[in-house]
C-alpha cells in the first residue's frame, strides 16, 4: 500500500515538472494537464498537538477549472471571499463520520501554488476514531477519471485507499 502512494506522488511529481518544462519551452501546459487527475490526502496523529492532521494536496489547474465552470468566472486564491466559496464546495465533498455523526472538521488554511493547491483541516484535539467513514469526492463530481488517494498513517503504519467518482465514500476499520 505504501508503495502504490510511493508511484501516485512519483506520477505527480512527473506531471508537475512536464507541466513546468513545457511552460518555460513555451507550450502550452494544457497538453499535459488532462493526461490523468489526481490528489492526494494524507491523515496523521500529530503526537505534539494531539491532533489528528489532514493534508489534502490538488493539481492547481484542475482547481481552477473546476471554479471558473462552476461560477463562469475567474478565481484568486489568495482572495478571502474566493476562498471562502472554495472552501464551502470542498466542505461538501469532504468528510468523516463516526458512530456519533460528522467530525468537526477545523479548515486551517490552504497554500496555493501554480503547480498545487493543498488544504490543511484538522480534528482537533482528537485521535482518528478506529471505526470512521470518510468521504472523499473532491473533483469526482467535475473530473470523470478523478482519483483521490487518501493515506492514513497511524502507529507508523500507512494505509491507503482510493476514491473515485463511483467510490466516493468508504467505511473504514
Amino acid at each position: 500500500m505504501l508503495r502504490s502512494f510511493q508511484v501516485l506522488k512519483l506520477a505527480l511529481v512527473t506531471l508537475l515538472t512536464g507541466i513546468i518544462v513545457s511552460t518555460s519551452l513555451g507550450l502550452s501546459p494544457l497538453a499535459h494537464a488532462h493526461r490523468f487527475h489526481a490528489g492526494i490526502t494524507d491523515i496523521s496523529m500529530n503526537p505534539n498537538t494531539g491532533s489528528t492532521e489532514i493534508v489534502h494536496t490538488f493539481m492547481a489547474h484542475d482547481v481552477e477549472a473546476l471554479l471558473e465552470n462552476l461560477y463562469q468566472r475567474q478565481f484568486d486564491l489568495s482572495d478571502p471571499e474566493d476562498i471562502l466559496v472554495f472552501r464551502k464546495y470542498f466542505e461538501k465533498q469532504f468528510s468523516m463520520n463516526d458512530a456519533a455523526g460528522v467530525l468537526p472538521l477545523k479548515w486551517v488554511g490552504l497554500k496555493v501554488d501554480p503547480n498545487s493547491v493543498i488544504v490543511f483541516q484538522e480534528l482537533e484535539q482528537r485521535a482518528l476514531p478506529e471505526q470512521v467513514s470518510i468521504r472523499q469526492a473532491v473533483l469526482t463530481d467535475f473530473l470523470l477519471d478523478q482519483v483521490n488517494t487518501l493515506n492514513i498513517t497511524k502507529n507508523g503504519t500507512t494505509q491507503t485507499h482510493t476514491f473515485t467518482r463511483s467510490k466516493r465514500e468508504q467505511q473504514l476499520p
